[in-house]
């Protein structure tokens, strides 16, 4: 348990990933103060749903309507072939009220200063700021806030949020790429896929194996007796164990990785670092809950550490040796949508499931949570049937009050 000192804390901003409209009103629902979300071009996650310009006007008036924030990621390293393009794209998107853009090439910024005078601008993580000096620099761009290399200790972070007149932002959660805050081309040269374009292959989570050049045909694992054979494959950030050292670096938001990941991901994380800084800035005293580690260990994750905050990861920051890629606990079964009646509530599923189960409900809040066992299930015409699967909409009777983004989730049996 921790008391609160008599300095005085900023409340940190936090910010969820918004892959598709559906994810962006999932983490507004389970506390996001923003989100962060790409457009069809010029993001750094092509192979996310991203989000049309028409989607980005309702995400606009979703978020607004809240009180909450949308940010608009333009952070491609562009060539020359892009800008054409980005301008025409800029011109639209100044007709929605964004409340920032995420850019991390000079050019970009030069584009959105002309084109967008009147919207904030962040720099990305991916331009790898890592000193007080950087961060002014881009602050006398007009930048409102940069997002922090990702190779920063607290120490370091507390030191730029302190001294700099721009803002900070950092990374508390998801996944970490092995390249400096991201700039990688491997991907490029292995795949022929840009990561800096928002295309990267992921080639550092491939398996790999030696080969001596005297003996082509004769391969050996990098891991002796290891089945996964990558030396290149981070674990996952997470710093739910030291929410008041992060506090106390000052930075001004916490950002959580996870464009690709589903609602579960969003939901599941967001709702944790919610009550995380809430317990931290209400009226009672601190105290790190064990249950948050244990719910971030029920999504998809490859091993947790805190990257660089601490000091260097070492070894420890790689998966390696028998770990085997993700490690997933719990299948996200459905999401609730809207009630069909007084006791009828719909069920948008994402994995099948049947009569006799017991799920998990996992709520918005704490103390939300409960096991149901489902006793019927019912098809579109509301007629009874065995089995749920995947992309129907299904209704149950659930056995406690539920809301619309509530999840059903099954604990995975190995």
């Amino acid at each position: 348990m921790i008391e609160k000192s008599q300095k005085i804390y900023k409340k940190p901003e936090l910010v969820s990933p918004a892959g598709s409209l559906d994810k962006l009103k999932t983490a507004i629902e389970y506390g996001a103060d923003a989100v962060y979300a790409g457009g069809k071009d010029f993001s750094l996650r092509n192979s996310a749903a991203n989000f049309t310009l028409d989607e980005i006007g309702s995400a606009v008036e979703f978020v607004h309507e809240r009180g909450k924030k949308l940010y608009i990621t333009l952070n491609i390293f562009a060539h020359n072939c892009h800008i054409t393009r980005m301008e025409q794209y800029l011109k639209e998107l100044s007709k929605h009220s964004v409340n920032a853009v995420i850019v991390a090439d000079p050019g970009v910024l030069s584009l959105v200063r002309d084109i967008m005078p009147d919207t904030p601008a962040h720099i990305s993580t991916q331009a790898n700021c890592t000193n007080t000096k950087a961060a002014d620099f881009w602050y006398k761009q007009g930048v409102n806030r940069v997002v922090l290399a990702r190779e920063l200790s607290l120490n370091e972070i507390s030191e730029i949020s302190a001294n700099s007149n721009c803002r900070t932002e950092v990374f508390v959660q998801g996944a970490m790429c092995l390249s400096y805050s991201g700039r990688c081309y491997l991907s490029s040269y292995m795949a022929n896929r840009g990561a800096n374009l928002g295309d990267c292959a992921q080639s550092c989570r491939w398996k790999y194996s030696l080969v001596e050049e005297e003996r082509p045909n004769e391969y050996y694992p990098i891991i002796e007796d290891g089945e996964f054979a990558s030396v290149m494959s981070s674990r996952d950030l997470c710093m739910i164990q030291h929410i008041p050292e992060l506090i106390a670096a000052g930075a001004d938001a916490w950002k959580i990785e996870g464009r690709m990941k589903s609602q579960y991901y969003v939901a599941t994380v967001t709702r944790i670092y919610r009550e995380a800084i809430d317990m931290f800035f209400g009226n009672e005293a601190y105290e790190y809950q064990e249950r948050w580690l244990e719910e971030l260990g029920k999504i998809s994750n490859r091993g947790y550490n805190t990257g660089f905050f601490l000091g260097s990861p070492g070894l420890d920051g790689q998966r390696v040796g028998e770990e085997k890629g993700y490690t997933q606990d719990y299948k996200f079964v459905g999401l609730f949508g809207r009630p069909k009646d007084d006791n009828l509530f719909e069920v948008i599923v994402k994995n099948s499931f049947q009569v006799g189960e017991d799920l998990e409900v996992m709520g918005k809040r704490p103390g939300m949570d409960f096991v149901q066992t489902i006793k019927g299930i019912y098809n579109k015409d509301l007629e009874p049937v065995e089995k749920a699967n995947p992309g129907q909409r299904a209704f149950i009777i659930p056995e406690r009050p539920v809301e619309e983004y509530f999840i059903l989730r099954r604990k995975v049996r190995h």
